[in-house]
């Protein structure tokens, strides 16, 4: 079965002010390369060929920054979201571009993942409407911020529930779906919630399957970092550097004064970091001038402002 792969990058990203002035959040960088070229060459991967990216926001800086495809060895397409009114919103504007089952990403979450595939063995062996890409989570408070996962004694998926108030279980959904051309059917029957005033995919989901629609869940998903607000971008950078087992990653045609001592970070390309002062936790976007002569803890720098953060953050979805 030929599947095309779609993901979701037109949100207004307000929570990650004020990064979202100038960049779109897909193209803001994870360990030197764009967040969303990472989901672009994993569904490469996996043998996906064409792929259409739902942009909004800034758009155009996404289709500058990552092109036609070419050089990650598939055809991409951009088709505009002129009003971001939910994921479920953005999927329906899919249905005259789509005639095949699809994968699709939510361009704000970094995945580690090792067997993706298997989503496409279980749909066609069982002959799935969708399949939920999920992980096993003990923190009840990640469930709430995202959706929860309850399946039948039989595995076939029985309710979603939207940031659940209350998690009963620990199956939670990650961001990664695959879905035949039922789900355009269920888009079709999805009111607007009262919370959020959007049209959520959870919801298309739920009537799925209470149409009668096959749906189960894989755990595939070894990590899910959203990044939602400015902290989450040195999170994940961090987490990644972890991952990696190095403790600084520095890009290429970087000038570091002789004397700066660096702890855990991310330096882009094309980076000058001019005085001997000590870097933890940071992330230098590419093309920056560091010329301060004061030491920086948990703090991102681009070319335009130097943020150091301060606060507490929560995980959620903008598309």
């Amino acid at each position: 079965m030929d599947f095309k792969g779609v993901i979701l990058a037109a949100g207004k990203g307000t929570r990650i002010y004020p990064f979202s002035d100038s960049f779109p959040k897909p193209i803001l960088p994870i360990a030197n390369k764009p967040l969303i070229q990472y989901q672009i060459e994993l569904m490469a991967k996996i043998g996906i060929k064409e792929i259409i990216i739902i942009i909004g926001h800034l758009g155009y800086e996404i289709v500058r920054k990552i092109g036609r495809g070419d050089e990650y060895g598939v055809k991409i397409k951009y088709i505009e979201q002129k009003s971001t009114l939910g994921i479920a919103h953005a999927v329906g504007s899919l249905e005259p571009h789509i005639t095949s089952p699809f994968i699709m990403f939510l361009g704000d979450i970094f995945f580690l993942t090792s067997s993706i595939e298997t989503l496409f063995q279980k749909m066609n062996d069982e002959k799935l409407q969708c399949v939920l890409a999920t992980k096993v989570e003990h923190d009840p408070n990640k469930i709430k911020r995202n959706f929860s996962v309850h399946t039948d004694d039989d595995g076939f998926v029985c309710r979603v529930i939207e940031k659940p108030r209350h998690s009963s279980n620990t199956l939670k959904g990650c961001g990664i779906y695959l879905f035949d051309l039922q789900i355009f059917d269920a888009i079709r029957r999805t009111p607007r919630t009262a919370m959020r005033d959007e049209y959520e995919i959870t919801d298309s989901i739920q009537i799925l399957i209470d149409y009668g629609g096959r749906v189960k869940s894989l755990n595939v998903i070894e990590e899910d970092l959203n990044l939602t607000f400015p902290y989450d971008l040195i999170d994940i950078n961090m987490a990644e550097l972890k991952r990696r087992k190095i403790t600084n990653l520095i890009g290429k045609n970087t000038s570091i004064h002789p004397n700066a001592k660096l702890n855990n970070c991310v330096i882009g390309d094309n980076v000058k970091i001019e005085n001997p002062i000590s870097l933890t936790n940071c992330v230098a976007f590419d093309n920056v001038s560091l010329d301060t002569t004061s030491n920086l803890t948990k703090t991102i720098v681009t070319s335009e402002k130097t943020i150091t953060y301060q606060g507490e953050h929560q995980d959620d979805h903008e598309i």
